[in-house]
């Protein structure tokens, strides 16, 4: 009787810790998305989209998601071109969903939240950032890798705070995404 209840109350603590580690790295990595006046993550723009474009083209805009083909993430709704890109964002969503939950990156460098626009955008090392306007982009560019690694330990704390509102400057949102 004894062993069995130490063996119980192993399994539950052993059990507590796993939820408490758990629970633990999902608030901390975890930052209300930034939603803009379209009411969906990205502006309605396919995630998976950016990542099939040239990298030429990052002065190019997102291509538009279509509201057939949705799916909810970390507290916002996020829309694809296709069902297939909608199927390859749920299956590894953190592979395509932009850093900083959709704020802007240069911002995070600087310490703050900022909106970010969905068609001022750059891929570096497989991953999707936004920037506020192109002279955001711009600045953040000149010392972009210092900038990453600068927002990346701001976002310890910032990913926590309430997401900044609002549409970016270099972004002129219409009734996205399409039907």
């Amino acid at each position: 009787m004894k062993r069995r209840g130490f063996i119980l109350l192993g399994l539950s603590c052993g059990a507590g810790g796993l939820a408490y580690f758990a629970l633990g790295s999902r608030k901390a990595a975890a930052g209300p998305l930034h939603i803009d006046s379209t009411n969906f993550a990205v502006g309605g723009r396919d995630v998976v989209a950016y990542f099939h474009l040239p990298q030429s083209a990052s002065s190019a805009k997102g291509v538009a998601g279509s509201r057939r083909f949705t799916t909810f993430w970390k507290g916002g709704h996020f829309a694809f071109a296709s069902a297939e890109n909608r199927d390859l964002f749920q299956a590894n969503p953190t592979k395509y969903a932009p850093q900083f939950d959709g704020h802007c990156a240069w911002a995070a460098g600087q310490g703050y939240k900022a909106p970010a626009s969905p068609d001022v955008w750059t891929i570096v090392d497989g991953k999707l950032y936004l920037n506020y306007s192109n002279d955001v982009r711009r600045r953040w560019e000149k010392g972009m890798s210092s900038q990453i690694t600068a927002a990346n330990t701001n976002w310890v704390k910032l990913g926590l705070e309430p997401g900044a509102t609002g549409d970016a400057e270099d972004y002129a949102p219409k009734s996205a995404p399409i039907p």
